[in-house]
């Protein structure tokens, strides 16, 4: 019961109502409280004048379109359409309503029957519907009291077996010392001295012990309310057009004479039946409610382990790259430091030769200097002419590139990261993650491949750090001759072995793996050639061709093609058409001169060129997604052609959503009846369901413009110009409908019952799109 609590407190003073009013609204208010908030309304607008205008006192759902100005954002204010209102700054009440300072508080020595009487045309504006209210002649007794309100206050409050408090204490309430059954009142010590004094006609009631007279006030018989406009009368009748109890007398010559009446008797039940039938509708939905948090509340939980669990498997994958960078810059620096070791030994040996021809040099340079010294002809000329032709032969020694180092200094090895850190900036997350866990493809095991005679042998394994358990695989081959690939072994074994090949022919094999929820993309394509006596496996086949010695820049065409055909000699541009399929694709490309026709190429050719890589994004494939859409959606034709039961639009997504790329999508429309209003767009997972497409701020979306049965809805998403793009039968409506595009976007439709619409997906971009971004 304690979330009762608040519906049990007065909008404007926050505390349990004492003596509430129930006004016309609805809504309930301490008469205290009332009296409070009243403000003095001009002469023209007294109850007189409204029934001299024809205006009915029950007409208060109307009366917010007068001149009293309500501002429903803050509150209601300052009355500023009455010259005669007086400005009076609002406060706020302890739960938040704001309220117009109260009266001044009556003399203590007063009894609360000797407060002031309402002003004349006063006016009361509800704090919680900011209806404003003109009241009567009758003032405030013209609001019947919610005898019901007091009556559960009371049960709350002996539920709680809180302490009785004083009912007349102005701030904060004292405990109760005394209960008088006549007032009915409970009073603290000061409060009974001030306003119950014991003396006069007050000495004649019976003062009780707070417990004793809430057990007395329980005992007793409830009070029975009484008409409002003829205070000795009780409620007998209940009138079906004003809503509300009568007496016999109002029957009679009152307004509700020529009103169909009830018995009060009778309407009780049936409005308790009605209640409660409401309140089991009720109880469903807090039901389902309660269901609901408890939901959200293990999403949390779940989320946050996730994440733990991605960020581990990020790390993870990270590291397994920086494990793969470090290896492989182990292995180049390793054929530096051979590099280094080659060099170094190149030189030492040539200083070492060098240095011995050198020192030859260097004895005969010093014997032939004795020789000239001596003074014997005859002598000389014997051995001057051998010297002679040894001297020179020695110079001519030297001249033959002795003197030329064997090897440079610098490093002739060029290191190419250029692929790397195009890879490395390209590294991001998938953004099309698929609802359900697909395996990685698997990877082929070169080193235990191998082919001989008519047969071979393939082997495969699973990804390191795959997280999703494989239970098994798939193995294609095609038949030799370049046809379709075929089935050649379904199981869970990671080896295979396939007989029956034909000598001197090329195969290409392939694997996925496979689950109960889905199917891995296809492993690399294993090149595998049989001959007789001779094996050759590799991952990708090497075609070398002639290209010219200019060099062109690559570029991609639309449509693309999933085929590569290559010719064996041309002249001039050529260009290949690549169209995606329904996975990633990521194509290498190098090119080669060859100087002159007929040569061998592979002792005479030129270096390839520098390494293209061609990334071509996949096509989107999607369906509606029963999951996310409104109850009120009907699904056929596998998830593509989506109506509704209801007359009230309803939204259904997409199961893809985009934060990149360039995507295009058509709806027909195939049935249009009675000119609904359908909304075609992109939307936020988390857009309202229940209303029209584009009526909350998650939602981009076209509800008009020539829309007919037959008529074909075109949406295209640029999300690298971050643009959003209608059109209309291939004809573009008007130019970008929405720019600065960020963000998960998925497809999304909104339709009632009149209205029936298929969605076409994997489609190219229309011609006017790639003509206006020739243009830009």
């Amino acid at each position: 019961m304690d979330e009762m609590e608040e519906e049990l407190k007065c909008p404007v003073c926050g505390s349990f109502y004492r003596e509430p009013l129930i006004l016309p609204c609805s809504h309930n208010l301490c008469q205290a409280c009332a009296r409070n908030i009243l403000v003095q309304t001009p002469e023209a607008e007294s109850p007189q004048s409204r029934r001299a205008s024809g205006v009915s006192d029950y007409d208060y759902l109307d009366l917010d379109k007068m001149s009293l100005y309500s501002e429903a954002d803050s509150g209601y204010g300052s009355y500023g359409g009455f010259a005669s209102a007086p400005t009076t700054p609002c406060q706020k009440s302890p739960n938040g309503v704001r309220v117009f300072p109260p009266a001044a508080p009556p003399p203590p020595h007063l009894p609360p029957a000797a407060l002031a009487p309402v002003p004349r045309n006063a006016c009361l504006t509800c704090p919680q519907c900011h209806r404003s209210l003109i009241l009567d002649e009758r003032g405030l007794r013209g609001f019947p009291k919610n005898r019901v309100l007091e009556g559960v206050i009371d049960r709350y409050q002996q539920s709680k077996a809180a302490a009785l408090r004083c009912q007349l204490c102005e701030k904060a309430p004292k405990e109760a010392t005394v209960m008088c059954e006549q007032c009915d009142v409970f009073y603290c010590e000061p409060c009974r001295l001030r306003c119950h004094p014991p003396r006069g006609p007050l000495a004649k009631h019976r003062l009780v012990p707070p417990a004793q007279g809430r057990v007395s006030r329980r005992l007793s018989p409830r009070k029975i309310s009484t008409c409002t406009d003829h205070e000795l009368e009780n409620h007998s009748m209940y009138c079906v057009q004003c809503k509300m109890p009568v007496c016999y007398q109002c029957l009679e010559e009152g307004k509700h004479s020529s009103h169909e009446v009830k018995a009060l008797g009778a309407m009780w039940k049936l409005h308790k039946s009605q209640l409660s039938q409401a309140l089991n509708g009720l109880s469903d939905r807090a039901k389902e409610a309660k269901e609901f948090l408890v939901q959200l509340r293990n999403m949390v939980q779940q989320i946050q382990e996730n994440s733990v669990e991605f960020e581990a498997c990020l790390v993870a994958q990270c590291d397994a790259l920086i494990d793969a960078l470090n290896r492989r810059k182990a292995q180049l620096l390793s054929r530096v430091n051979k590099e280094h070791e080659h060099k170094l030994k190149v030189v030492r040996d040539q200083i070492s030769h060098c240095t011995v021809k050198l020192r030859q040099t260097t004895g005969l340079m010093e014997y032939c200097l004795e020789v000239i010294k001596e003074n014997d002809p005859s002598g000389f000329l014997q051995i001057s002419d051998a010297l002679i032709r040894r001297v020179h032969l020695t110079e001519d020694q030297w001249g033959k590139g002795t003197l030329t180092p064997r090897m440079t200094t610098d490093f002739d090895l060029n290191l190419d990261s250029a692929p790397l850190l195009q890879s490395i900036h390209q590294l991001d997350f998938v953004q099309m993650k698929a609802s359900s866990p697909v395996p990685a493809p698997p990877i082929l095991q070169l080193e235990e491949c191998c082919t001989h005679n008519n047969s071979a042998t393939l082997s495969w394994k699973q990804p390191p750090l795959s997280t999703v358990q494989v239970e098994g695989y798939i193995l294609e081959l095609d038949d030799g001759n370049g046809g379709q690939f075929r089935e050649v072994y379904v199981g869970k074994e990671t080896m295979c072995t396939v007989d029956g090949l034909h000598f001197n022919s090329t195969y290409s094999a392939r694997v996925k793996a496979f689950n109960k929820t889905g199917v891995s993309q296809y492993s690399k394509t294993l090149v595998l050639q049989t001959s007789e006596g001779k094996t050759f496996i590799s991952e990708e086949q090497t075609l070398p061709f002639p290209v010219p010695l200019e060099r062109f820049q690559l570029r991609r065409m639309s449509p693309f093609s999933s085929t590569l055909n290559l010719q064996p000699s041309f002249s001039g541009r050529s260009y290949f058409e690549l169209r995606s399929s329904s996975h990633p694709l990521s194509l290498h490309s190098s090119l080669q001169s060859l100087n002159s026709a007929g040569c061998n190429f592979e002792t005479q050719s030129a270096p390839y060129s520098q390494l293209a890589i061609l990334c071509v994004f996949p096509v989107a494939w999607f369906s509606f997604d029963p999951g996310s859409a409104h109850s009120d959606i009907l699904f056929s034709n596998d998830n593509l052609t989506v109506t509704c039961n209801s007359y009230d639009d309803r939204v259904v997504l997409g199961k893809t959503g985009f934060s990149k790329g360039l995507h295009y999508w058509e709806l027909s429309i195939d049935r249009y009846d009675n000119h609904p209003d359908p909304a075609f767009g992109v939307a936020r997972v988390d857009v309202l369901k229940d209303v029209m497409l584009g009526k909350d701020d998650k939602a981009w979306a076209m509800t008009e413009g020539g829309i007919t049965k037959g008529a074909t809805v075109g949406v295209l998403l640029d999300l690298t110009r971050r643009t959003l793009t209608f059109s209309i039968n291939e004809d573009q409506q008007g130019p970008v409908a929405f720019e600065n595009m960020e963000g998960l976007f998925f497809p999304a439709v909104s339709l009632n019952r009149n209205v029936q619409v298929t969605l076409h997906t994997g489609l190219p971009v229309p011609e006017f799109y790639n003509s206006r971004a020739s243009m830009q």
